[in-house]
């Protein structure tokens, strides 16, 4: 069977300043696969992820050799290029983070922005689509009364579910996740594993963990970093 690729990291090296975090990185992701980078803290698992979308270059004094390459639309694209718009190659590969980060909104605008900041201006549309991924995100039964209310005042694992469904809005290809459930309780963590066992059928995943239970129980695949470099 041929295994289609998602993701090619080739020869990546990163440095802040004078510290070396990756060493000649090469490897590749499979498509619809959730993949896992797992190792100890510090050795370098959210900079390679920060690689695939560029946003590492929000932080001063970085800098990054080597290439990467995402096929998006069926088109290889190498995110090194110069060309590359930011703003779209960050609505094709979402990203979510360690620590659930709702803006001080509604629910509902908490959904709808990303829409408006792509240009989706018409309402029902953007009904249809807040009501859509919030059922992708299994919130939709328990926020669709609140769906005014402040975001923040959620629990931990909803709030990490809906930033999940605010990433997933614009259709991403590809979504990166940084340790997503490591601050959510027992409970929560499970109810995002399903979550993104669900996803992989619609986008492809990469996702950092230190749990190599949670790696066991939902990665197709998983590479370890040992002091940035791959084992």
């Amino acid at each position: 069977m041929i295994v289609e690729k998602i993701v090619e990291i080739k020869n990546i090296s990163f440095f802040y300043g004078e510290r070396q975090v990756l060493s000649n990185i090469s490897i590749s992701f499979a498509k619809q696969t959730i993949s896992a980078i797992t190792g100890a803290s510090g050795s370098g698992k959210s900079t390679l992820l920060s690689t695939i979308n560029r946003l590492w270059e929000e932080v001063g004094g970085a800098r990054v050799e080597g290439r990467v390459k995402i096929w998006l639309e069926g088109q290889e694209i190498d995110v090194y290029e110069r060309q590359i718009s930011l703003p779209e190659l960050r609505r094709k590969v979402g990203m979510v983070f360690q620590i659930p980060n709702p803006l001080p909104m509604s629910i509902y605008k908490n959904l709808t922005l990303p829409l408006k900041m792509a240009g989706i201006k018409n309402r029902d549309l953007q009904r249809e689509k807040v009501e859509s991924v919030l059922k992708d995100a299994f919130l939709w039964s328990e926020v669709e009364p609140r769906l005014h209310e402040d975001a923040r005042n959620l629990s931990g694992g909803q709030q990490q579910r809906l930033c999940i469904a605010r990433a997933m809005i614009l259709e991403p290809e590809v979504l990166l996740l940084d340790e997503p459930t490591s601050s959510l309780d027992e409970g929560a963590v499970f109810e995002i594993e399903n979550l993104l066992l669900s996803l992989k059928e619609r986008c492809s995943l990469l996702m950092v963990s230190h749990d190599l239970a949670q790696v066991r129980r939902v990665a197709d695949s998983a590479v370890e970093l040992v002091a940035g470099s791959l084992q």
